[in-house]
Formats: C-alpha cells, sequence, structure tokens
C-alpha cells in the first residue's frame, strides 16, 4: 500500500530594508502580479498575502514595508505591519541588495545587517533565511566571498543567491522554503493567489501610477480610497476612486493644466486595471486635500490601517 504524500503549508515573511526586492520577488514566485512595483523606496505599505499552491505544498508569502526608522504614524503603521509579518512566520527570509553590499563593502554590509537583526529579530525558533537579491548586478566572483561575509551576521538557517527580476534562483528557494514548512493540509483553495479583495488591488494600481509619475514627495503624502466599485456584466465596471493628497499645491500638481495629468494617470491606470480584472472598466478620479492625514489616527483607520493602531 503506498503511502499518502505528505503536505507542508505554512507562512514566509518577506522582510528587508527599502527597495531590496521583496515585492518583485513575490510576483516572480507566484508569477502574477501581487505587489505593486516601482523603484522608489517604500512603495509598499500593507502586509500583502500571496498563495503559492503547488501539488504537496502551499506557501502563503508575506509581502512587507521596508524597514525604516519611523517618522510619523503612518511608517509607524507600515513598521506594525512588518512586525506581524514575523510573528505569524513559520519562515522569514531577510532580503539584501547584492548590488549595495557590492558598492559599500561585504564588512559594512554585515554589519549594517547585523544592527537591522538586531532590531528586528525573529521571534524564537523561527527558521531565517538570508536571500541575497539582485546577483545579476554583481560579478559572480563577487558572490562567494559576500555570501562568507554576510553569514557572519546572524546565524541564518539557509543563505540563498537570487534575482528575482530574472527568476533565478526562485524555484530552490521556494522549495528550501517548502522543506521549513509543518505538515498541514492547505489553509486556501489551490486556485486563489491572495485573500485581497479587488478593489485593494485597484487602488494599489491607481497608486504605482502615482508612484511612477511624480517625484519627490507627492507619492508619498497621497494615497487613494475607492468609493464604487460597480461590477456590470454587460457595461464597463463602474469604479470611482478619490485621491487623497495633503497639501492644495500637491492637488494642483496632480491634476495638471485643464486636468491634463490626471487624465494621462487615468488612462495608465485604467489600462492596467482593466488588464488585472479582465473586463472593461469607466475610472472615475477625483483628488482631495486631507492634511496631514499620515498623521490622522482616524484618517489611517478610514483608510484600512485601523487594525494596526491602538485604541
Amino acid at each position: 500500500m503506498e503511502s499518502e504524500t505528505v503536505f507542508h503549508t505554512g507562512y514566509a515573511a518577506l522582510v528587508g530594508e527599502p527597495n531590496v526586492g521583496k515585492s518583485t520577488l513575490m510576483n516572480a514566485i507566484l508569477n502574477q502580479k501581487i505587489s505593486i512595483v516601482t523603484k522608489k523606496p517604500q512603495t509598499t505599505r500593507h502586509k500583502i498575502m500571496g498563495i503559492l499552491s503547488g501539488e504537496n505544498f502551499q506557501v502563503i508569502f508575506l509581502d512587507t514595508p521596508g524597514l525604516i526608522s519611523p517618522k510619523y504614524l503612518l511608517q509607524e503603521v507600515m513598521m506594525k505591519f512588518a512586525s506581524s509579518a514575523l510573528d505569524d512566520a513559520d519562515v522569514v527570509l531577510f532580503l539584501v541588495d547584492a548590488e549595495k553590499a557590492r558598492s559599500v563593502g561585504v564588512q559594512e554590509s554585515a554589519r549594517a545587517l547585523e544592527k537591522v537583526m538586531s532590531v528586528h529579530l525573529p521571534s524564537a525558533g523561527k527558521k531565517t533565511f538570508l536571500v541575497i537579491n539582485k546577483i545579476d548586478r554583481v560579478e559572480k566572483s563577487d558572490v562567494l566571498p559576500m555570501i562568507d561575509g554576510l553569514r557572519k551576521a546572524f546565524p541564518f538557517d539557509e543563505i540563498l543567491p537570487i534575482s528575482a527580476l530574472n527568476s533565478f534562483g526562485t524555484g530552490e528557494l521556494v522549495a528550501t522554503i517548502v522543506k521549513y514548512l509543518p505538515e498541514s493540509p492547505p489553509f486556501y483553495p489551490p486556485d486563489i493567489v491572495s485573500d485581497a479583495p479587488e478593489k485593494f488591488f485597484v487602488s494599489e494600481i491607481i497608486r504605482e501610477k502615482i508612484f511612477e509619475q511624480f517625484a519627490q514627495e507627492i507619492p508619498y503624502s497621497t494615497t487613494v480610497d475607492i468609493v464604487a466599485f460597480t461590477e456590470r456584466t454587460a457595461k464597463k465596471h463602474f469604479i470611482s476612486a478619490e485621491i487623497f493628497v495633503e497639501r492644495q499645491s500637491q492637488k494642483g500638481i496632480l491634476i495638471g493644466k485643464k486636468g491634463a495629468v490626471l487624465k494621462k494617470l487615468g488612462e495608465q491606470a485604467r489600462t492596467e486595471i482593466e488588464s488585472f480584472l479582465g473586463h472593461a472598466v469607466f475610472l472615475e478620479l477625483h483628488v482631495k486635500v486631507r492634511e496631514k492625514w499620515r498623521g490622522s489616527e482616524a484618517w489611517l483607520k478610514r483608510l484600512g490601517y485601523g487594525n494596526q493602531i491602538k485604541n
């Protein structure tokens, strides 16, 4: 009599400093865009779940905001999302940027990593990997000395060099994660890749386009609230979104002369939303000023951050 296949299920938290490629890695592993990605740091604000189901495993990835020292309430909330992911995780994946490590020197990178690990040390019993990303941007001869230098920062269970952008090493990474997950039936149906509603992804797509089109402080002072989402089988879906900024001058920049800038933003966002939903969309955008919303408990709760704010 053949024995039943052992099934492994668990959570893997993706953590690290801003711009190390956490969101790119999760998207590459899932072969689907779940987290928005831009060249600017601190794009991710939430804990975003991505679910990978295989024949004998289910890995629930948790993408998190980049680790920083918070300067206002929104950033404090972002760090709580990262901490909660560490609490939930069976395996913690600490990502570092190989190109940055090479540029500042391996010894300096090891000291910086040691400092980060001391502040954000996972709870006892957590299996912890060091994932060295962006190795496609360094010479092959740099990789082994980098591994040797960085392993001194913390007693990692595994160290894996990868290129998330090129999907190099991602298969080995997943296989290694599965080995450390507990035996358990799957937590989610095998045909879903996230637990977040479509409204959340629509708001994230709009916010991504803002990050791509605008410089300096505007993307960080902006958030998006979906106020209407009506699915219509025979007609275009109707979506109405409010874009909040903190100052009147920012509103003017977002709208542009005769609304030209906002129109361009809407066109780019609509195209990607339609691709994501697989349905034609009528997208309506409004820009509103909410002064200091990033430091307001009331506004952050309204915008979906309430479970990370103490009452």
